[in-house]
């Protein structure tokens, strides 16, 4: 399917999928929604208890923005972290390329950093920079198997429950649980009570919290 940039209200860009009427990234704001979603509501919750190592796993990798601002939040934390990003179409050198992303953070290593994630090879572990080993698994995640240590903290950035309903079911959620550590966290933009319950189902204790701009509340949940 054919995919364009779009800047959105921040500035930052996103992609538009035309033919599923759906944006990688919020519109109100790419990078904004990122640091809340994900950096905010997930890592820093997580290095509040001043881990030494943490494992995450994104469930969809897409444009590479949440692991390109995880890693430079890493680099001040002294926090070794192990990333894997799941993803079942990568981005055309072309598209990611194109994005904007390097050049509004104020970190000059920014696009020398974005360009070693998006062309680290795909299914071997690789040490992007000391501290932040990347692995990039190039599947569904219906079809994902999960070797290694358990995750955790959950990015989960699938496109909506909207054009992706199969991805926000009991059954992923369950699955995604099983390979969560105990204390481990999931954070997602959607606030869908379908969403909710099905995260409640599969073990997780959910609690709502204020979203980026454009949405009122997102979800984060903990595996006990």
């Amino acid at each position: 399917m054919q995919k364009r940039l779009m800047i959105t209200e921040d500035g930052s860009h996103t992609l538009r999928v035309d033919g599923l009427n759906e944006h990688y990234h919020s519109t109100y704001g790419a990078l904004s929604e990122s640091l809340h979603v994900f950096i905010e509501a997930g890592l820093h919750k997580k290095l509040d208890d001043l881990p030494q190592k943490l494992h995450i796993l994104e469930i969809g990798f897409g444009t590479g923005l949440n692991a390109l601002l995880t890693l430079l939040d890493e680099q001040s934390r002294g926090c070794d972290i192990y990333y894997t990003g799941l993803e079942a179409f990568p981005l055309e050198a072309d598209l990611w390329q194109g994005l904007n992303y390097p050049g509004l953070l104020t970190d000059k290593k920014a696009g020398e950093l974005f360009s070693k994630l998006h062309t680290a090879e795909w299914g071997n572990q690789i040490e992007i920079v000391p501290g932040f080993t990347l692995t990039k698994i190039q599947q569904k995640l219906e079809n994902y198997q999960h070797i290694g240590s358990m995750a955790d903290i959950i990015y989960f950035d699938a496109f909506g429950p909207d054009v992706q309903p199969e991805l926000w079911t009991e059954e992923i959620f369950q699955r995604i649980a099983d390979i969560t550590s105990p204390g481990g966290i999931l954070v997602t933009y959607s606030c869908k009570g379908t969403v909710k319950r099905a995260l409640k189902a599969a073990g997780f204790e959910i609690e709502k919290i204020p979203g980026p701009k454009g949405k009122r509340e997102m979800l984060r949940g903990v595996k006990f």
